[in-house]
């Protein structure tokens, strides 16, 4: 019989590999990523001085380590699905190691303005492990810091303006710093009472200051010069034809900003002659826009919008289990809410959003009158008609339901797959027969026109074509927008925490989704159930990773983008 210590041993060596003379396990891809995030998150909760050379250091030996543990594995020997997480993984430490090169720099070119801080950091790290602090020592230093922080205030407002990431990185450090002091001032006050007696004063002293200096170097910030207020009151930073081409590398699109252009101005075009088809059904010719005029005169009394919306919701999950276009687990159903969003809210996102939680936007009693009119125009029951699906079933709320059920690992958020996903389903109703009178049509066709218009103002607004109030009047003028809603869609998209790319990412992935579709589904490789289920299961990804998972292709270790979905 054998020996149950020695049975013991053998198992457990077994289910090992030694590395660099090391004991480490043996993962699969999935379990390789559920380990790098959850490593991740550890660090972020124990480093959390944003912008220090600790946490920095840390990290970058973080993604190193991670690195190395990619190049032990056999990639060869992997299937589709570990290898497309091979690459993604791959991908994310490249970007991440990228992002800290940038931090580290600009921190370099701002040492100027925060290297007087640095005592900071190491008091944070005692903290941690909890050391004795000589509190009068402590505070005398921090008074110090103060001091030169109210020095550098003044310098910084009389001196020339300071290149915009030199200035917010510069005030983010700062901002660090207050966060470093808390995390001390939390352990220690009211248990130590040398620390109460002698940091008390000094602590609220030096946060005072710091958040002026922080504030202070923010305001400094100098815009490149097309960034200056053009009276629109929106003033974001255009990233460059360069930046442009490398965040569509990053995404898997092989398309240059011009090609992407070009493809929204066909689409465009596509959604101006159904839109006069539409006008012409209703009796106004080839004048869509008085059309539109009529659509957004359809509005519901103040109070009664999330009546509407619930009407809208129960058609359109009817359409969908009707058509059996998909699977839809009755808890996603069950579980999501309405809030009403605020009047500040509005002006960045005027129209509702979704998710497990639908926001309304729709006027508030506090709203100007000509506020009030132009929600109540942007919201009517035609518009809202054509978006209800895309924020909740089978868009956003199905989405991060099934996220979170599926494949959770895999943790490449992307807006193509996220964006692109919620809007491909208003293609796929459209197709399907979902607009049942020519004011539905336009309500659907407005908002797919605008996808379009994302597109096209976004992209010539970071490469320094267009200002910001020539997008909010090509909204306006070409697709038909009130000026309100406009305002906030630009204010939205350049101010609102997006990135550059985002707002292309709802018609370009969609197109790429409806590209993929007609590969699998049309050519009859799989049903339109099937094609939809199997996307919910994968997670989210670049869609051409997707596209390989799906057709089981055996991409190369260092894949590149050549995909022409268009």
């Amino acid at each position: 019989m054998i020996n149950r210590s020695l049975l013991l041993v053998f198992v457990l060596i077994s289910s090992f590999t030694v590395l660099h003379g090391q004991v480490s396990e043996t993962l699969t891809m999935p379990e390789l990523i559920h380990h790098f995030n959850e490593d991740r998150r550890s660090l972020s909760r124990f480093y959390v001085v944003q912008n220090s050379p600790e946490r920095r250091e840390r990290f970058r030996k973080f993604y190193n380590d991670y690195k190395e543990k990619l190049s032990k594995i056999d990639f060869d020997k992997l299937d589709t699905d570990s290898r497309v997480d091979f690459v993604l993984l791959n991908r994310k430490i490249n970007h991440e190691l990228g992002t800290l090169d940038i931090e580290a720099k600009e921190v370099s070119q701002a040492t100027e303005y925060v290297s007087f801080g640095n005592y900071i950091y190491e008091l944070e790290k005692l903290r941690r492990r909890g050391a004795y602090l000589d509190a009068q020592t402590v505070a005398q230093k921090l008074d110090s810091i103060a001091r030169v922080a109210m020095t550098l205030t003044n310098s910084v407002e009389k001196g020339n303006p300071i290149p915009i990431q030199i200035a917010e990185r510069a005030a983010r450090t700062v901002r660090g710093w207050k966060t470093a002091l808390k995390s001390v001032n939390d352990f220690y006050k009211g248990y130590d009472p040398d620390y109460t007696w002698w940091m008390s004063r000094t602590l609220e002293d030096l946060d005072s200051v710091l958040t002026i200096y922080a504030n202070t170097l923010s305001k400094k910030g100098a815009r490149l010069s097309n960034q200056k207020d053009d009276g629109s009151g929106i003033i974001g930073t255009p990233i460059g034809n360069e930046e442009l081409l490398r965040q569509l590398e990053s995404e898997m699109i092989s398309y240059t900003p011009a090609e992407l252009i070009d493809i929204a101005n066909k689409e465009f075009a596509w959604c101006e002659k159904e839109m006069k088809k539409a006008s012409n059904e209703m009796g106004f010719g080839n004048d869509w826009k008085k059309a539109l005029e009529k659509v957004k005169n359809s509005y519901v009394p103040e109070g009664r919008q999330p009546e509407m919306i619930m009407q809208l919701y129960n058609e359109s999950i009817d359409f969908l289990k009707k058509h059996d276009l998909l699977t839809i687990p009755p808890l996603a159903e069950e579980t999501w809410d309405m809030v009403m969003m605020s009047p500040e809210r509005q002006l960045i996102a005027p129209f509702f959003l979704g998710g497990e939680t639908l926001l309304i936007a729709y006027p508030t009693n506090t709203m100007a009158h000509d506020a009030k009119m132009m929600s109540l125009r942007g919201n009517n029951p035609h518009f809202s008609r054509a978006v209800v699906h895309h924020e909740l079933i089978a868009g956003h709320r199905l989405q991060v339901y099934m996220m979170d059920r599926y494949k959770s690992y895999r943790s490449f958020r992307t807006p193509f797959w996220m964006e692109g996903w919620a809007l491909y389903w208003e293609m796929i109703l459209w197709d399907k027969g979902f607009p049942r009178s020519p004011e539905d049509k336009v309500g659907m066709l407005f908002w797919r026109m605008h996808r379009c218009a994302r597109i096209i103002f976004s992209l010539n607004y970071h490469l320094g074509k267009w200002s910001p109030q020539q997008c909010i009047d090509f909204l306006v003028d070409r697709v038909g927008h009130e000026r309100a809603n406009a305002e906030g869609e630009v204010r939205r998209s350049f101010t609102g925490g997006y990135g550059p790319l985002y707002q292309l990412a709802y018609m370009i992935g969609a197109l790429q989704f409806y590209e993929l579709k007609k590969e699998l589904v049309d050519k009859g490789n799989m049903s339109l159930k099937e094609f939809h289920d199997r996307v919910l299961r994968e997670n989210s990804m670049p869609i051409e990773m997707l596209r390989a998972i799906l057709r089981k292709d055996l991409i190369s270790k260092d894949f590149k983008s050549t995909w022409r979905f268009y």
